[in-house]
């Protein structure tokens, strides 16, 4: 199983029982599909680089799974059928990206 960095930007606009139901939604999608999830990181609501459905902010979550590559596809578009998320964003993470070059 490979290492995955799964991003989440949801509507900023939601309370918090929506937004934590969302994220309970989230996490059973991502169980659903055989995902193990080892760690998870929760902004909060963030300023966006560029609006996204003319919202300047999102509610952006983190997190860090091992996944087989086969179910990316169908997780992904699970998760954008939601109404609440905006953005879904899942990337293969790779050992040699964490590795700092020595000085000379």
């Amino acid at each position: 199983m490979a290492q995955y960095d799964i991003s989440v930007i949801l509507n900023p606009n939601l309370d918090g029982a929506q937004s934590a139901a969302e994220k309970d939604i989230i996490k059973a999608a991502l169980e659903r599909h055989g995902v193990n999830i080892k760690n998870t990181d929760d902004w909060g609501n963030r300023r966006l680089a560029y609006p996204i459905q003319k919202d300047p902010e999102g509610n952006v979550l983190f997190y860090t799974v091992e996944a087989s590559g086969e179910s990316n596809t169908a997780l992904e578009k699970e998760l954008r059928l939601r109404d609440h998320v905006r953005r879904v964003t899942i990337i293969r993470d790779r050992p040699e990206w964490r590795k700092t070059k020595k000085k000379k």
